[in-house]
């Protein structure tokens, strides 16, 4: 199936690996042109010799930024508008699981540190983005959510609430544009193997004194039990549904949010 995307430019946040990364490849391949954005230029520059080894004609570009800081996430929409004509897609798979104990011991701070980059990082993007896809009356803003904004586990209320705001962002972006020819939609991943888990699962293995398989067997026996599929996600499962929702083959589907979870959420609603 193609897309009929070809010609379009995707900007791609948090792209230097997991789900960002492997998002990256679908587009590509599609003959979409690509800017990963990440904080780490060095791993922006590996991220796309791995991505070119196998593409040797793929258009693929990297550019840092903080989605913390709103002066670098204008800079960077900037240097895209003045570099390639603007953004018809936008995968903001940039996040972090943050602040995570018992809710009492949580502090403002942490709270806040997690809200910053889950919640109003999204923010900065679509404020900077959107008006680019006004202008080029074309666009596609895929927002990476969660299981956990439908269900929730205790130790991570604030990227509980987080995800669950984004969902509600999206919705809201996707009434207020979508006569624009710009369609909003979030994908809600769920124990996908990301450097994010895969740093949950070191420090688990570390608690358990066990080896990092064996720590991941016991968190989906024990903490994921209603993962259907019984294992963890990988990044390609998600990246295949995000490419999906930026083609010519979605255009009616818009403030949706896809789960993308192993049957991990147990209600069906």
């Amino acid at each position: 199936m193609k897309f009929n995307i070809e010609g379009k430019t995707a900007l791609i946040t948090g792209a230097d690996s997991g789900i960002g990364k492997s998002t990256a490849g679908f587009l590509v391949d599609e003959g979409v042109t690509i800017i990963l954005s990440d904080r780490d230029q060095e791993a922006l520059n590996e991220t796309i010799k791995e991505l070119k080894e196998t593409r040797k004609d793929a258009k693929i570009f990297g550019i840092t930024a903080d989605i913390t800081k709103n002066e670098e996430v204008k800079a960077l929409a900037k240097k895209i508008k003045d570099d390639f004509g603007g953004a018809h897609i936008v995968v903001n798979a940039a996040g972090a699981r943050g602040a995570a104990g018992d809710f009492l011991s949580l502090s403002d701070d942490d709270w806040m540190q997690t809200i910053d980059v889950d919640l109003m990082g999204a923010v900065r993007i679509a404020r900077a983005f959107i008006p680019q896809m006004q202008e080029l009356n074309w666009g596609r803003m895929i927002m990476i959510a969660s299981e956990n904004a439908y269900q929730p586990y205790e130790e991570e209320s604030p990227y509980n609430a987080c995800k669950a705001g984004i969902i509600n962002l999206s919705k809201c972006l996707s009434r207020s544009y979508s006569k624009e020819n710009i369609l909003f939609n979030c994908v809600s991943p769920a124990y996908v193997k990301t450097p994010m888990t895969d740093a949950m699962m070191e420090d688990l293995a570390e608690e358990r004194n066990c080896s990092v398989d064996e720590a991941v067997a016991w968190f989906v026996k024990n903490k994921r039990p209603h993962i259907a599929m019984e294992r963890r996600g990988k990044p390609e499962e998600v990246g295949s549904t995000i490419a999906f929702l930026c083609s010519e083959h979605a255009t009616y589907i818009n403030g949706a949010n896809i789960r993308v979870d192993g049957g991990a959420v147990e209600s069906a609603f």
